[in-house]
C-alpha cells in the first residue's frame, strides 16, 4: 500500500503502523521540547513572569476545565458506540440472519465451513480469489487465444499473486483486537482487481468460451466477497478502537488532574529556585506538568489519526478507484 501511494515509510508509520501510545508519546516529547525551546528563546523566562502575575493558576485551572469536559466527551463517545450494539430484539435478529446469511455465501464460495477468526476468514477470501485467478489462466492458456489477451490475463495474475501472497503472511499469526488484520486487509487492493477482470471479460467477450466466461465471474465474485468481509472487520475495529480510546482517555485523565490541580494550588515562583542544564528548574516542572495534562488529547489525536486515515483509505467499496493506493 505505501508503495502504490507513494508515501513516505515514516507517514505509514505514524498514520497507521505504530502502537497508538508510542504516537502519543512521540507527540508529547515534540510538545514538551517544543516549549522548552520557546521557554529558553522567548524573553523574559517563566521565572520573571511568574513574578509578575498568577500565570501557573490560570494556564492550569484553564486545562483543569479542559481535561473535565474532554472526560465528558469520552462518555458520549462511548454512548454512541454502545448504542450500536444495544436495540430491540427484532433489530438483533436482523443482525443475526445477515451474519449468517454472509457466512452461507462465503462457505458456497470456499466449499467448506467459513473461518470464525476475522484473520481467518480475509486470508481464505484471498486465498481463494489467487486459486480462481490461477485456473482462469490455466483455461485460457489451454486454448488458442489471442496472445494479447493472454498477456495481459499473465500480468494480472502474477500481480495478484503476489499480493495475495504478501497479504496471506501479514494475516498468519495476526489476531483481532490490534491493527494488524485490518492494516493486512488494507494492503488488498481488490477493487483494483475487480474493475481489471470486468475491463478484460468486456474486451474480449467476443473470443471468450462458456468455461472462460465462466471463469472470469467467478474470480470477480471471491474479489467481490472480499470487499464486505474487509468492511465488517474495518466496523469491528473502529467500534473496539473507540473503546479502548474511551478507557484510555479516562485512566489519562486522572493524573493530568492530578498533576494540573498540584501544580496551581502548591507551585508558585518560589517552589523550585534551582537550575538543570542552564535552565530553571520551575520550567523544566511546570512545561513537563503542561505536558502531562496534554496526555489525554494526544491519546485522542493518536487515534483519530489512523481512524480518520483508514476511513479515508476505505471510503468507496468495489471497483471505485479513489486513490492511487487502491491501484
Amino acid at each position: 500500500m505505501r508503495a502504490r501511494a507513494d508515501e513516505s515509510r515514516l507517514k505509514v508509520w505514524m498514520l497507521l503502523g505504530a502502537n497508538r501510545l508510542v504516537v502519543a508519546a512521540i507527540l508529547a516529547a515534540v510538545v514538551f521540547t517544543s516549549l522548552m525551546v520557546l521557554a529558553v528563546v522567548i524573553y523574559p523566562s517563566l521565572q520573571v513572569s511568574l513574578q509578575r502575575g498568577d500565570t501557573l493558576e490560570t494556564a492550569f485551572t484553564t486545562m483543569v476545565s479542559v481535561i473535565v469536559t474532554a472526560a465528558t466527551l469520552v462518555v458520549s463517545i462511548n454512548q454512541l458506540v454502545l448504542s450500536q450494539e444495544n436495540g430491540p430484539l427484532g433489530d438483533q435478529r436482523r443482525r443475526m440472519s445477515n451474519t449468517e446469511d454472509f457466512r452461507t455465501y462465503t462457505e458456497e464460495l470456499l466449499g467448506s465451513t467459513a473461518p470464525a477468526d476475522p484473520s481467518h476468514l480475509l486470508r481464505a477470501l484471498v486465498d481463494e480469489s489467487r486459486q480462481r485467478a490461477k485456473r482462469l489462466r490455466r483455461l485460457v492458456g489451454e486454448n488458442d487465444r489471442d496472445d494479447d489477451l493472454q498477456d495481459q490475463l499473465d500480468e494480472f495474475v502474477d500481480s495478484l499473486e503476489g499480493n495475495a501472497e504478501t497479504v496471506h503472511d501479514q494475516l498468519e499469526g495476526s489476531s483481532f483486537g490490534t491493527f494488524d488484520v485490518l492494516h493486512a486487509a488494507l494492503d488488498y487492493n481488490y477493487s483494483w482487481k475487480i474493475f481489471h477482470v470486468d475491463r478484460m471479460k468486456n474486451e474480449f467477450e467476443d473470443s471468450l468460451s462458456r468455461e472462460e466466461e465462466e471463469g472470469f465471474h467467478d474470480l470477480k465474485t471471491a474479489l467481490a466477497m472480499f470487499g464486505p468481509a474487509r468492511e465488517h472487520v474495518k466496523t469491528l475495529y473502529f467500534e473496539w478502537a473507540l473503546v479502548d480510546l474511551s478507557q484510555y482517555i479516562l485512566f489519562s485523565a486522572i493524573p493530568a488532574l492530578v498533576v494540573a490541580a498540584a501544580m496551581f494550588l502548591f507551585v508558585g515562583e518560589g517552589t523550585f529556585p534551582g537550575t538543570t542544564l542552564g535552565v530553571e528548574d520551575i520550567t523544566w516542572v511546570t512545561v513537563a506538568a503542561f505536558t502531562v495534562t496534554l496526555l489525554p488529547f494526544l491519546i485522542f489525536i493518536s487515534y483519530i489519526l489512523r481512524i480518520a486515515t483508514v476511513a479515508k483509505r476505505t471510503l468507496a467499496i468495489g471497483p471505485l478507484i479513489l486513490r492511487d493506493s487502491q491501484r
